[in-house]
């Protein structure tokens, strides 16, 4: 009878140390992004410790069938001293002690519980259930009841927050039920409790130079009552103490409510790429408070590398060759119309040699392929023509001055998306077999992924080029390169096809504009050295960079005629002409002419504005606007087109 009587009252101590803890406050719309909301809890002790619980988030959608979406194990999590912990977004202002990224919270009709147990107890997917639940809250924002999901929570009452974009939060009363008003976050709801000094950290920009000087300043609301000492760190990723000077300690003194550390960034001649700073507060005494924390800034590398061949806006020909095997295109050689194509694929496609890259290891492909030639810490950027910094890499649901991968064949196109899977970053010396049949593998295909603006690509979408053709002001740097890289696709995959009226998956197009764009924008340097790029990470090439007349051969005006990879002495001749200078401005310079040879000069959008033939090398006068502009060179049979940049 003793041991009942004790081990009843130790199972009931036990349950009732789990139930101290209550849902305070949920703020899950904010105006715009979302970015400031929260979810906060409430101890009915101060300084709990939250060891063994876990919060879960359920979708009551009909896709998310009222099963888990977010679960965080609170594991080494202590309320503060008036029982509040507060988890939310680093935009949060005070600072959540569990800090989560942005916009993780969905709107309703949805529900959050405690439960006691850990996140691995909750997957994704997981069935609403009151099997160790603590405490629960369903919540809408002007949202229908989800009767089902209230059920499997023990819930009679769904509260809605108010309509989309509010400014409200939901707020546990003291007696029991809730009221939606301004947000509290890490403030009691009636406002008891201990007020803390909150600590603020300040810089005057979020970019510097190498070299460049910075303070740092941190301010209470109140002067402090005592000296006050706060350490801070700034390193972050590959940002370290190497990389500036400073005191990373500093003390307010009693009666006072501020102190600024100054910062000297160490200007040292290492191509280290652009980096990251985070200013860091370490914890501070119980009776403050921190109001915001892991500041960023980025600190801009002035050692890029600028490389010796230009971007496709100023492209140069000839100073990237192709690292292709001796031997590698052999087996097409005097071969024709399917044959031919077969034996492309062949090569390109090749079980066992040929190698497919995860879509996340796809980032770190674009970063070297797609390499800005002007300034090396930078992408570059394919619809805007403009440079971007390899760290502005888009992460959360914010695009805006971010890039990220732009498929050329559009996935939905394509019908290839990832899987599970594809979202590891396992490095070039992992990877998949692939083969022609293996579509899926397009969807991480660096050949047809390029590096582009967020908005841009978005806008984009899955147009067929010819209804998309770049945003307004740009020169179509881009176009031969897009061509090439869709009309691959057709080369590597089967079940792809680019032609002129596509209407169904797996087709794309328009291919006339295709075309038109791949005669019109020769590849380059740039194009070449991605060529490159993506060939040791994948194994394969793109013959359309290599061999650019293939093209004519597949789907333009030799189909039909068997290819030759030597260059008849008409090509030969052709090829070695060269013009110059590159950018021109009021003259073009043309050197190895010696037989009959036609120049033509067009506009960009393919308004024929110079035709001449000579026999002797020449200087044309040009009168041309600022831009970009095609010269094509003909020769017996052989035709030779390049780009020429007027400034």
């Amino acid at each position: 009878m003793k041991l009942f009587f004790t081990t009843l009252i130790f199972v009931l101590s036990v349950q009732f140390s789990f139930s101290q803890i209550v849902i305070n406050e949920l703020d899950c719309d904010t105006p715009s992004t979302d970015t400031v909301e929260f979810l906060e809890l409430k101890s009915d002790t101060p300084n709990f410790s939250l060891d063994g619980y876990v919060v879960v988030f359920f979708n009551g959608s009909s896709s998310g069938a009222d099963s888990s979406y977010l679960a965080f194990d609170l594991d080494g999590y202590i309320t503060d001293i008036n029982g509040l912990l507060l988890i939310g977004s680093s935009s949060v202002s005070p600072l959540p002690q569990y800090v989560i990224p942005e916009s993780l919270i969905q709107n309703g009709a949805d529900a959050v519980g405690v439960y006691l147990g850990s996140d691995t107890d909750f997957p994704d997917g997981t069935l609403a259930t009151m099997t160790n639940l603590i405490d629960a809250l369903a919540y809408d924002t002007a949202d229908s009841d989800d009767t089902v999901l209230m059920g499997l929570l023990g819930l009679t009452e769904q509260i809605s927050e108010g309509s989309g974009n509010n400014t409200n939060s939901i707020q546990r009363l003291n007696g029991g039920g809730y009221e939606v008003k301004a947000p509290t976050p890490r403030a009691l709801n009636d406002g008891s409790g201990v007020v803390l000094n909150g600590v603020s950290i300040s810089v005057d920009a979020t970019q510097y130079n190498e070299g460049e000087i910075f303070d740092i300043t941190f301010t209470t609301e109140q002067n402090v009552s005592s000296d006050l000492s706060i350490t801070f760190s700034l390193n972050k990723g590959t940002f370290n103490n190497s990389d500036f000077t400073g005191d990373t300690t500093v003390t307010i003194l009693n009666g006072q409510n501020s102190v600024t550390s100054t910062i000297t960034l160490t200007d040292d001649i290492d191509d280290e790429g652009d980096e990251v700073l985070e200013i860091n507060m370490a914890s501070l005494p119980a009776e403050y408070l921190a109001l915001n924390n892991l500041i960023e800034i980025r600190v801009v590398d002035n050692d890029f590398v600028v490389a010796a061949w230009g971007t496709p806006l100023s492209p140069t020909f000839g100073l990237v060759s192709s690292t292709e095997p001796s031997n590698y295109y052999d087996p097409i050689e005097g071969l024709s119309d399917v044959a031919l194509e077969q034996a492309i694929q062949d090569i390109i496609a090749e079980e066992g040699v040929v190698r497919a890259q995860t879509y996340t290891d796809v980032v770190d492909i674009l970063k070297e392929a797609d390499q800005n030639p002007a300034n090396s810490n930078q992408v570059w950027l394919v619809y805007t023509e403009q440079g971007r910094a390899k760290l502005d890499y888009q992460t959360t649901s914010n695009s805006v001055g971010k890039w990220n991968r732009e498929h050329t064949f559009p996935r939905s196109r394509g019908g290839f998306n990832s899987i599970e899977a594809d979202d590891i970053p396992d490095g070039i010396n992992t990877f998949w077999n692939t083969n022609a049949d293996s579509l899926r593998h397009g969807n991480s295909d660096a050949h047809a992924l390029r590096a582009a603006d967020g908005p841009e690509n978005s806008s984009r979408s899955n147009q067929y080029y010819g209804d998309y053709v770049g945003p307004v002001g740009t020169v179509g740097s881009f176009k031969g390169d897009v061509a090439r890289s869709v009309l691959y696709m057709q080369l590597r995959f089967n079940g792809l096809s680019v032609i002129e009226n596509p209407i169904a998956v797996g087709e794309m197009g328009y291919l006339s504009t295709l075309l038109d764009w791949h005669r019109n924008d020769p590849p380059d340097d740039f194009e070449m050295n991605r060529n490159n790029i993506v060939y040791n990470w994948q194994f394969n090439r793109n013959p359309l960079i290599d061999k650019p007349d293939l093209v004519e051969y597949i789907w333009g005006n030799m189909v039909g005629q068997p290819w030759s990879n030597s260059l008849s002495v008409a090509d030969q001749y052709i090829a070695n002409i060269k013009l110059y200078p590159k950018p021109a401005t009021d003259k073009l310079i043309v050197k190895g002419i010696n037989q009959n040879t036609e120049i033509q000069i067009y506009s960009i959008q393919g308004q024929k504005l110079f035709s001449k033939i000579f026999n002797v090398d020449t200087i044309i006068n040009i009168d041309f606007s600022p831009g970009v502009y095609i010269i094509k060179l003909f020769s017996d049979n052989a035709v030779k087109t390049e780009k020429m940049i007027v400034k």
